[in-house]
């Protein structure tokens, strides 16, 4: 009798603990279908009160107690000024520049953050008094990714927002295209830019799968639906007929650089290769020499910076298992397990006994 009983009572036991694990389970996926609709947030931060920081901690390390005890109170007057000043007319007339960041990939999956974050940045923004800084660095990729990303900067054009670009490391191809969207290219010295070409390549297995007897057929309506293709013949109206295309991109690509760098000599420099940033600078790819830091570092005494980044907005669900210790929501299911385990040892043991 005393066997059952205790059979009973552990059987209880778990019946409240998997519906308490249930309850937590169903409560968090609310929670999480809940915040979906929310699915990024905005993160902005002051570079100027970065530079701020990192002189105030340089000070606090290389100044003895007496020069410390000074500088707290100069600190506190510069404090109490710039509290004052944020109320008033100067402050609110100072320019401010918004600080993007572009890394390409051969896709421009970044593209649509990209996006986000310039709607972020024209709902505040002061058309003739603000500016742009979009600290750039890709390779290119495709035609409609990149030829996106430079139209999405064009959209500060149609609102009368400067923007700098600078590029640190490469800006070619379709990284190039972006960078000619801004109305200045800033380039540091050993920077690869340029690059104002298209290329298009396919594998072509047609050979090797007629000489193993293995038919292919590719059927289409329209002469030119596929005219270069992985497995089906080439042939040399398909070939010239694609040549003509990436002729076509590379034409359109010339006549956007040539609409927004009028200067540079496209006879010269659209023949698809790269230039250093200080060759650039010769051959007008290029408007001035710096890296992105030194060009940032310049501006802080006259304007108001901020970095803006667009983020996926952890769910409560994410927050929740954080707090716990865990990053994914997947973690649940170990944890299921382990209390799965848990109640069945826990069983065993009520057998035994």
């Amino acid at each position: 009798m005393t066997f059952w009983l205790d059979i009973a009572a552990f059987a209880l036991k778990a019946l409240l603990i998997v519906a308490a694990f249930g309850a937590v389970v169903g409560l968090v996926a609310s929670l999480k279908r809940r915040d979906s609709a929310r699915d990024c947030e905005i993160e902005v931060r002051s570079l100027n009160a970065r530079y701020d920081r990192m002189r105030d901690d340089l000070d606090e390390e290389i100044l003895d107690k007496k020069e410390r005890k000074a500088l707290a109170k100069a600190r506190k007057r510069e404090a109490n000024a710039r509290k004052r000043a944020a109320s008033g007319a100067e402050n609110a007339d100072k320019k401010r520049i918004f600080v993007l960041a572009f890394k390409g990939d051969p896709m421009a999956t970044s593209v649509e953050r990209l996006s986000q974050e310039i709607d972020a940045v024209l709902t505040v923004a002061r058309p003739e008094t603000d500016e742009v800084v979009l600290r750039l660095n890709s390779p290119g990729g495709t035609v409609t990714g990149y030829g996106l990303a430079a139209a999405e900067i064009g959209r500060f054009r149609a609102r009368k927002i400067k923007v700098t670009v600078c590029v640190d490391q490469v800006a070619a191809s379709g990284g190039y295209m972006m960078a000619c969207a801004g109305d200045r290219i800033v380039a540091a010295p050993f920077a690869l830019v340029g690059s104002i070409g298209v290329v298009a390549q396919t594998p072509n297995l047609h050979r090797f799968l007629k000489k193993n007897d293995i038919d292919y057929e590719e059927l289409t309506a329209g002469e030119f639906k596929r005219s270069i293709s992985v497995f089906g013949e080439i042939t040399p109206a398909g070939r010239e007929h694609a040549i003509g295309k990436i002729d076509d991109i590379h034409a359109a690509f010339k006549a956007f650089v040539a609409s927004r760098r009028p200067g540079v000599d496209l006879a010269k420099v659209a023949n698809g290769d790269v230039w250093l940033g200080g060759e650039a600078v010769g051959l007008g790819l290029v408007d001035a020499l710096a890296t992105g830091d030194e060009w940032l570092f310049g501006l802080k005494d006259e304007a108001r910076l901020f970095e803006v980044t667009i983020a996926a907005r952890k769910t409560l669900l994410q927050q929740a298992l954080g707090r716990l210790g865990f990053d994914e929501a997947s973690a649940l299911a170990p944890q299921g397990a382990a209390i799965a385990g848990a109640l069945a040892q826990a069983f065993g043991a009520a057998r035994r006994g």
